[in-house]
């Protein structure tokens, strides 16, 4: 395809793709979004709401390799490894110890520093286009601690690390105890973190997204897509017998993603990494209080419109393996123990976040198929980095150069 596309099939409904549909929409591609299920399910409806753009520096590092031991959850940490699924995370365990060398740590660090320097800007371009600016708070977030070792060791771990363009500032003792009315677990120390943003309601996101690519003349099919197959124009098989053509094909399907790309000889390393929450209606949680991480206990707590949401985990599973009860259970723990006002009963959650060994997104073309492009693989940061990766695909559609360097997330990297 050496020319821009004028239709396009995006395969996927979550936030990522949905950004995607709308930024091809918006060029003149006329675009149908295709995903077999209701919208605003999985991962992009149950995370956190956090715009984490300070999150520069990649999981798959010498530093977490060394921790890991003591973050396993049969030792109270966030990292589930089920016997169960060992076929599922061992192979990808071993290509994350691959990719944790000092260089590709390094490379991967200045890969996601760059795209999430263009996180925040490109979220307040799109919620202006679709007129739902006030979805986006700019407000920063809070991380704490509960011991005074846990403060100090929690404080120079952050002040090593490497958080892009956000920055943080030690909390006050008037601003600690203002953060103490909201818990009646003692807090030791505090940060404010300036830059990063949140979402104050998911499901208001969806819809205000959803409208404004209808309002674009997009449109949308119910099924699943079984096959996919792009040299000169694409072709998308579905579920219900039956195969739509365009221009362009793009595969955001998240944690699905990977047996597309098999039959076109792709091995691609995609593991499902789950997560839990657990949420009720918030009763005197401050409806303008940013999220707060208890780092301690590896959880965020986030007050939404309506809701109040503490989440937490990375289970490394199958996506469609049942739910571990202890892991909700943990979370009801630490509910009770921190005095939260979630409400009762608590609706309880689990979703697959889409996460590949480096712990880099796959966004680009494909080189022996140019009718497909791709865009999933960004675990912890796929509602963080939507806009921006909606953007960079409109720009790979119309052979343009996108506002950041993509190679570093091309799929070759694992061929």
């Amino acid at each position: 395809m050496t020319q821009a596309p004028s239709s396009a099939i995006v395969i996927g409904n979550g936030v990522v793709g949905l950004a995607c549909a709308i930024a091809l929409q918006r060029r003149g591609i006329a675009t149908t979004l295709v995903a077999p299920d209701q919208p605003w399910r999985g991962a992009s409806w149950g995370n956190a709401g956090h715009i984490a753009i300070e999150q520069v520096e990649p999981f798959a590092s010498p530093t977490l390799l060394l921790s890991l031991p003591r973050r396993l959850f049969w030792r109270g940490g966030p990292v589930g490894l089920p016997p169960r699924a060992i076929a599922a995370w061992l192979p990808f365990a071993l290509k994350l110890v691959r990719a944790s060398t000092p260089a590709r740590f390094s490379r991967g660090k200045a890969a996601l520093g760059a795209i999430l320097a263009e996180a925040m800007p490109a979220w307040r371009r799109l919620l202006t286009d679709a007129g739902a600016t006030a979805l986006l708070r700019e407000a920063g977030h809070v991380v704490v601690w509960e011991s005074v070792a846990t403060a100090a060791a929690g404080l120079a771990r952050w002040r090593a690390a490497d958080t892009g363009s956000a920055r943080f500032d030690m909390v006050s003792p008037d601003g600690l105890a203002e953060l103490q009315r909201l818990t009646r677990a003692p807090l030791a120390g505090a940060i404010r973190f300036r830059g990063s943003g949140q979402i104050t309601d998911p499901a208001a996101l969806g819809e205000a997204l959803y409208a404004r690519f209808r309002a674009l003349g997009g449109c949308e099919r119910h099924a699943r897509a079984t096959g996919v197959t792009g040299t000169i124009g694409a072709k998308v098989t579905l579920d219900q017998g039956i195969a739509l053509t365009a221009d362009l094909a793009l595969i955001a399907a998240g944690a699905a993603s990977a047996p597309l790309l098999a039959p076109l000889g792709l091995k691609v390393p995609l593991v499902a990494e789950r997560g839990y929450h657990i949420e009720g209606a918030a009763t005197d949680w401050p409806v303008d209080a940013p999220p707060m991480v208890f780092e301690d206990r590896s959880m965020i707590v986030t007050r939404f419109t309506h809701r109040l949401r503490a989440a937490s985990f990375v289970e490394f599973a199958r996506a469609g393996d049942p739910p571990d009860p202890r892991k909700w259970d943990r979370l009801h723990a630490h509910v009770r123990a921190l005095g939260l006002s979630l409400g009762e009963p608590a609706n309880e959650w689990i979703g697959a976040r889409p996460t590949l060994p480096d712990y880099l997104p796959a966004i680009g073309l494909l080189a022996d198929a140019p009718a497909i492009a791709y865009a999933f693989g960004h675990q912890h940061l796929g509602l963080t980095l939507a806009a921006v990766t909606g953007e960079a695909i409109a720009a790979l559609a119309h052979r343009e150069a996108a506002s950041i360097d993509l190679s570093p997330f091309d799929l070759a990297r694992f061929t």
